[in-house]
């Protein structure tokens, strides 16, 4: 890669493109957003004009909330370079990492690699952003897998810091080390992860919101309370702690006794601890207290640790207007007596 800014080529001007094409933008870096779908002129003129306006409009947008001064938008704007798929052969050649961002058609994945492969630099490196396909899958249809691996963006790409990355049994270790630095560098969060079905968190997250829909299916609560309670009480937990070290903070043991009484009143095989929980508890791994989980605690400071992390609690209810003082309390709890 072509240092701090290297020229950034995304394949794919729908939402997930131009939201990876502003990142980029917003870091310094020269972009060329194609457009890879074949289309009339006109057609095209209006697509690229609305990817135009979207990334403006997002700048502004942030602009407005103090974020950077309102006259660096147009200096960003400058960054990118739109183009129709006639000009893909012409753009690429000088991208030192190449984005695709086509639908989740593999016919479609298939036939755009063929093109970036025949167009693009052999050094420069590859990633789709697929949400479906495994890297190995997509790797078939690349000239050089060696340089290629999956990014998977969260939406809004230009706002969610997590990109899940997830590198091909034939990815050159420099070219992951590579992307993960690049990433890094344009204030993104990249984790490492394994070709697997859903990543990280679209596994996670789907296996919740089925829940979720699960509860209003059941009548157990309103969607509007049944929201509430995700965004309050898993929300601002999940923000602070990760999902194992939520375990280990609160005790393997008690996720376990959890597990097998919802497993028993809902009849429901879903709740069924998975092996790992079980071989944690039967040897003891159950997390802070026993200075073993998922994570080593024996050498922590655990006062420290405990401290820094409610510590980071209270700012974010603080934050969030949902951590009021006494005072508020108890004029709070005025009102609603006399209603």
């Amino acid at each position: 890669m072509n240092g701090d800014k290297a020229r950034i080529a995304v394949v794919g001007a729908g939402r997930m493109g131009i939201g990876i094409a502003q990142v980029f933008a917003y870091a310094g870096h020269p972009v060329d957003l194609i457009d890879i779908k074949v289309r009339s002129e006109a057609e095209s003129a209006r697509i690229l004009q609305e990817a135009t306006d979207q990334i403006r409009g997002n700048l502004k947008f942030l602009a407005s909330l103090g974020l950077m001064d309102e006259r660096s938008v147009e200096t960003m704007m400058g960054q990118i370079t739109y183009h129709d798929s006639s000009e893909l052969e012409t753009a690429l050649p000088q991208a030192d990492v190449v984005f695709e961002a086509v639908p989740e058609i593999l016919g479609v994945k298939q036939s755009t690699f063929e093109r970036i492969g025949a167009a693009a630099r052999e050094e420069a490196t590859v990633a789709s952003t697929t949400s479906t396909f495994a890297v190995d899958t997509l790797a078939a249809y690349i000239a050089r897998p060696q340089r290629f691996l999956n990014t998977h963006w969260l939406n809004p790409a230009y706002l969610i810091p997590l990109v899940e990355v997830s590198p091909g049994a034939a990815t050159d270790p420099e070219v992951l080390d590579g992307m993960l630095a690049l990433l890094e560098r344009v204030g993104k969060v990249p984790v490492k992860c394994a070709p697997s079905p859903g990543f990280i968190v679209p596994r996670i997250q789907a296996l919740a919101m089925n829940e979720a829909a699960r509860l209003v299916e059941e009548g157990v609560a309103s969607p509007e309370d049944i929201d509430k309670a995700s965004r309050i009480g898993l929300g601002i937990r999940f923000a602070i702690l990760g999902l194992l070290e939520f375990i280990d903070w609160g005790g393997g043991d008690i996720l376990y006794y959890a597990d097998r009484y919802l497993e028993n009143a809902l009849s429901a095989d879903r709740f069924a601890s998975p092996a790992i929980i079980s071989g944690n508890m039967a040897s003891g791994r159950t997390g802070m207290k026993a200075g073993q989980g998922f994570y080593d605690f024996s050498s922590r400071d655990l006062s420290a640790y405990q401290q820094e992390t409610m510590k980071k609690f209270v700012d974010l209810l603080s934050h969030l207007g949902l951590m009021p003082a006494p005072g508020e309390i108890t004029a709070a709890s005025g009102n609603l007596a006399q209603k």
